[in-house]
């Protein structure tokens, strides 16, 4: 058995009378590596949750969005996924500085589908692949070392509307979101934004 499970776990498992069926879940469904199945449902998704902590354990949880395949599975350990562009604060990517430790959800709402991936990760803007991420400012690598489905039943049904005109793109330029022009934000912006551009 894995060591998957602390403490506060075990006592609602134990609370709960979940403890042998978690430890199926453990023994049966949780692996370190990214099967073809799962490389195939990640790499089709266009969006995903990731959750970070920093150094005290303080939680973030983010979304990230792109065209489908942004995240990509490099190997049967590993998935990369481009930083793009957001509001400044950077509070997941700044939080795998302080501590790698992720946990990334990707849900298919369309077919009812989730898959978990905790994993350890490292940041680089001179990563290899970042020259396929059109204005990506670095490339994120996650090491998984638990790979897991997670039960649908309470997934909602939604279907997609269109694809954010936000999501950087070879072909066309990026449109400024309005944020960016409201008074608020416009004298702090980073000195190379397109944004300013406009002013």
């Amino acid at each position: 058995m894995s060591d998957l499970y602390h403490d506060g776990q075990r006592l609602l498992q134990d609370r709960f009378d979940t403890r042998r069926l978690a430890d199926r879940i453990d023994e049966r469904l949780v692996d370190d590596m990214i099967d073809a199945d799962d490389k195939a449902f990640i790499e089709r998704l266009d969006m995903f949750f990731i959750a970070t902590a920093d150094e005290q354990g303080y939680p973030n949880c983010s979304y990230k969005g792109g065209e489908p395949g942004f995240v990509r599975v490099v190997d049967e350990h590993t998935v990369v996924f481009p930083n793009y562009d957001g509001n400044g604060m950077y509070l997941s990517a700044g939080n795998m500085l302080a501590n790698p430790n992720v946990g990334m959800l990707f849900i298919d709402f369309e077919r009812g589908r989730r898959l978990r991936l905790n994993g350890v990760a490292s940041i680089n803007e001179h990563d290899e692949l970042i020259e396929r991420y059109p204005e990506a400012q670095f490339i994120v690598r996650v090491r998984a070392h638990e790979v897991f489905p997670n039960c649908p039943r309470y997934i909602h049904k939604y279907q997609l509307v269109e694809h954010s005109r936000f999501v950087p793109k070879a072909s066309c330029p990026t449109p400024v979101p309005d944020w960016k022009r409201s008074a608020w934000a416009r004298d702090v912006l980073p000195t190379n934004d397109p944004a300013r551009d406009e002013m």
